[in-house]
């Protein structure tokens, strides 16, 4: 499957769970279209259902796999992926580290999952297929206890938890600050963990986020309003050579992550 095809997939999917980001479009590109810098991935390292699993249907249209990062408080771990154009959005895919989990998540994530079957995630489509599972409103409090990112996984299942504003490429705005400043003021709170822009122009990447919209959800005993999916903003600077970094700075996507946080 073609990478266009992928991320046109994945948009359509996020917009039903996240309608600010195309309200965002309008209050940003002022009719310009929109460069997307990335996109996130979340999965768990179950056999079958690892971050390499879905980076391989990347790796199929193209992509490489990049660098690897660790996030040992939210047990997580993660690659991003690149494509050789770079006007092709990056893919940044991780998985939670269950094994580092409670027995009792653990067993909790196991019966969530004992009917699932791993071979679908051998399609493409996986990757914005949803939750493939049943789930209690008790069962995802349980998880929200030890690990926020087991929750949403378990809530919402396969499908892009981000899409990113390339700053670079906003023609109205000179910087991320700007940016927030017009976020702030139309009314969209943003994630100010680790403070409102995470990273600088020493580390070559500067992000910041929207907090999650709140979407209904049908959990097998009621339904209810959980957090969704979220919008960033990136702004990229020159490396050395003068080209634009490319990858991604462990502390500030460590914050990023929270933008998911139930509240």
């Amino acid at each position: 499957m073609q990478q266009q095809q992928i991320f046109d997939a994945l948009w359509h999917q996020y917009l039903k769970v996240t309608p600010s980001a195309q309200a965002i479009h309008q209050l940003l590109g002022h009719g310009h279209e929109i460069i997307n810098d990335h996109i996130a991935l979340r999965t768990l390292n179950l056999p079958g259902m690892g971050e390499a699993v879905l980076g391989q249907h990347f790796i199929d249209a193209g992509f490489k796999q990049a660098d690897a990062y660790h996030f040992e408080s939210k047990k997580l771990r993660a690659h991003y992926y690149l494509h050789p154009d770079p006007k092709v959005p990056k893919v940044f895919i991780s998985e939670l580290c269950v094994d580092l989990l409670s027995e009792q998540t653990q067993a909790l994530l196991a019966k969530l999952l004992q009917n699932f079957d791993v071979k679908c995630l051998s399609e493409p489509s996986v990757l914005w297929s949803g939750r493939a599972w049943e789930i209690s409103f008790t069962d995802y409090q349980a998880l929200l206890n030890e690990s926020e990112y087991a929750a949403w996984f378990a809530a919402w299942g396969y499908r892009a938890n981000h899409f990113t504003v390339n700053v670079n490429q906003l023609p109205n705005f000179d910087s991320l600050e700007q940016v927030n400043t017009a976020l702030k003021a139309a009314g969209y709170q943003l994630n100010v963990g680790g403070g409102e822009i995470k990273g600088s122009p020493e580390v070559l990447l500067e992000q910041s986020a929207t907090l999650a919209d709140e979407a209904r959800i049908s959990f097998s005993d009621a339904e209810h309003e959980i957090p969704s999916c979220f919008y960033e903003f990136a702004r990229r600077y020159p490396n050395d050579s003068g080209k634009l970094y490319q990858g991604f700075v462990a502390a500030s996507a460590d914050q990023i992550f929270s933008s998911t946080n139930a509240r």
